[in-house]
């Protein structure tokens, strides 16, 4: 008997993503990003695009009813992160810090789920709305920036980190910066001048991962913001009602706050390094709490089930 093709696609995704690991320490540890593992993490993003795709053709609408579904496009969405990332700045420390997350959701998809939560299911009324499409993807894309932009941080924690460093980028870019010098030169008359020079002083790697992180989750932020106000708006045409105190919305809620608090830190407050990376490690547990915990624990309006269910 065949394979279902769509639970084929998530364990091919799952041995390569299980392949790039121990490829992404081993270049870390040489100090060179490896083209070898970008292709295969872009592979595995294949494998699930194509996972998806077939489950919509098959289940008639957009693949993220249930957590199965879910965490398939979470992990889709945290490898594209990962692949963006690093084209912007192609580090071993990229992958060697994003890896774990699509590896874990996959893994957490394809094996520990029970067939019953794998399975494609009908919708229910409050879902069969053109607000799935807007709402749930696009809370999914800004978990996996967060996340992403979150296992950067914690990686700042321990890189250098016996060094104190202060931040010379912007949001806007990182890798390098202009510093400028004087030069002593002597004029005809024998007088010395000092004229202004610009020269490239290149970044550490610890100063542009900490930019990289904090522009990651930035976007992660935006994004996130827009599918709670959709959330809110879908849930008023469903239920006549903006907001319900639901299990779910509250963590999303609380999730959104200590972002915010990220932001704050490093906008208003002026921190750098180490101590808004420490907020954004706190963003980890929240996420996890409120994609997994709440999920998982049978109550409230985005329940996906609870594992001992009969």
């Amino acid at each position: 008997m065949l394979p279902d093709p769509v639970i084929a696609l998530g364990l091919t995704a799952f041995a390569l993503l299980l392949f790039v690991l121990p490829w992404a320490f081993w270049a870390l540890s040489g100090g060179n990003s490896s083209k070898a593992v970008r292709l295969l993490v872009a592979a595995a993003n294949l494998c699930l695009t194509a996972q998806l795709v077939l489950r919509w053709w098959d289940s008639g609408h957009f693949p993220i009813s249930n957590l199965y579904e879910s965490l398939c496009f979470l992990a889709w969405a945290s490898t594209l992160t990962q692949l963006l990332v690093e084209r912007n700045w192609p580090s071993p420390l990229v992958p060697a810090a994003a890896t774990p997350m699509a590896l874990g959701c996959v893994a957490f998809a394809s094996f520990a789920l029970p067939d019953r939560l794998q399975e494609a299911s009908p919708l229910v009324p409050a879902l069969r709305s053109s607000w799935l499409v807007m709402h749930v993807s696009v809370i999914m894309v800004s978990y996996a920036a967060l996340l992403v932009g979150s296992l950067l941080s914690l990686a700042v924690l321990f890189t250098d980190r016996g060094n104190s460093f202060e931040l010379r980028s912007s949001s806007i870019g990182s890798g390098g910066y202009r510093q400028a010098k004087l030069v002593t030169a002597a004029d005809s008359s024998g007088a010395g001048v000092a004229p202004l020079q610009l020269s490239s002083v290149a970044m550490p790697v610890v100063e542009q991962l900490d930019s990289l992180s904090y522009r990651t989750i930035t976007v992660g932020f935006l994004l996130l913001s827009v599918g709670l106000v959709s959330g809110a708006v879908w849930a008023n045409e469903a239920w006549g009602s903006w907001w319900s105190w639901d299990p779910k919305e509250t963590w999303a809620l609380i999730c959104w706050l200590v972002y915010a608090a990220y932001l704050h830190t490093r906008l208003i407050r002026g921190w750098q390094g180490r101590k808004p990376a420490l907020v954004a490690a706190a963003g980890l547990v929240v996420i996890a709490v409120c994609y997994i915990g709440v999920n998982l624990l049978g109550i409230g309006l985005h329940s996906y089930g609870w594992f001992f269910d009969s």
